[in-house]
């Protein structure tokens, strides 16, 4: 298996991508080959900051570098040789199998699109983001990759949402909630009814409309809505993780009673951060592109990027795109009149 990955995206590149890459090679025997792509005079530096001699990895040289604040799209069409675009290139002539980047996500989304296109019977690609809950994680699709959705694209990113929760983790038969803003069907705006009633007449295990006090209790496992919504919930969960953190370290820092029960819990705390670390769950799937495509966070650290490239691994292994194929297909044949 070969893996593409952008050596020059995200905030701490290419040092911490380099780590994480080296880590992917040594570690995952299933990658046969790993291909970072960017400035090969700064990735070898970092390559030999590794002393990596694993012959797996190998350098694929770009002259230009997609900023985290440029417009995606005249960003790919005016650098033709960014690292993010060559990177996904290399999947489209099929010398890749699967891309990784933690660079800027419009980007990939906006370069992946162009190049790659889009499945069979996908309108538009969808990021699956992993999320933990009380019980089990949660997929919540859309996170970002289109804002502007109709009802069938709902659809399709329930089915697209359910099969990775199936073949990536596990989940016999996932159960599908679509986000909106009451339980009843009647309640949403104009697309999200008419999206309830195309996924009741789906092959899925629909559980019909739920709210944002649904999302943590792990009793679903995928929420759907279009992008807009999708990377509000994803940024605001993110933001309210860390200020919880700071709350905590803040009350346990006053007085040396509260100081002692801290020290006492630390094991405690240790593990809750673990279980809410968003790094272990591999980086954000792109789903409804011809290829598979991680998309990690800017801030991603060595062990981010060996977990997407983990994840880039898992997906190309369980033929995820053929699946939703399928998987579509079958849902519109269910949503046919007899």
């Amino acid at each position: 298996m070969r893996i593409a990955i952008d050596a020059m995206g995200g905030d701490y590149a290419p040092a911490k991508v380099v780590a994480g890459a080296v880590r992917a090679a040594d570690e995952l025997a299933a990658i046969d080959r790993l291909i970072l792509v960017g400035d090969e005079a700064a990735i070898r530096r970092d390559l030999n900051g590794q002393a990596s001699k694993n012959p797996k990895i190998t350098v694929h040289h770009t002259t230009e570098v997609v900023g985290m604040e440029e417009a995606p799209a005249q960003a790919i069409r005016r650098k033709k040789d960014s690292s993010i675009g060559r990177a996904v290139d290399l999947v489209k002539s099929g010398e890749a199998d699967a891309v990784v980047s933690a660079g800027n996500t419009g980007a990939v989304v906006v370069a992946a699109s162009l190049k790659l296109r889009t499945l069979e019977g996908v309108d538009r690609p969808a990021i699956a983001t992993v999320m933990p809950t009380q019980k089990r994680p949660l997929v919540l699709i859309d996170a970002g990759a289109t804002t502007d959705c109709d009802p069938s694209m709902l659809r399709q990113f329930a089915v697209m949402g359910a099969v990775y929760a199936r073949e990536i983790l596990g989940e016999t038969n996932p159960v599908v909630g679509l986000l909106s803003i009451g339980g009843e069907a009647a309640k949403g705006n104009d697309i999200t009814r008419e999206a309830y009633r195309l996924l009741q007449h789906s092959h899925l295990n629909f559980r019909g409309n739920i709210e944002g006090h649904d999302l943590f209790r792990g009793e679903i496992d995928v929420a759907v809505c279009d992008g807009f919504v999708g990377n509000i919930v994803l940024k605001t969960s993110e933001s309210v993780a860390h200020a919880i953190g700071h709350w905590l370290k803040q009350e346990f820092s006053r007085g040396l009673i509260r100081k002692t029960g801290g020290l006492l819990a630390h094991k405690a705390f240790r593990a809750l951060k673990r279980r809410l670390d968003p790094e272990m769950y591999g980086g954000a799937l792109l789903l409804g592109v011809n290829g598979v495509c991680i998309i990690t966070h800017g801030s991603s650290s060595e062990r981010a990027i060996y977990h997407a490239a983990r994840v880039a691994t898992e997906s190309v292994d369980q033929r995820i795109n053929h699946i939703i194929v399928n998987d579509i297909k079958k849902t519109e044949s269910a949503g046919k009149p007899s």
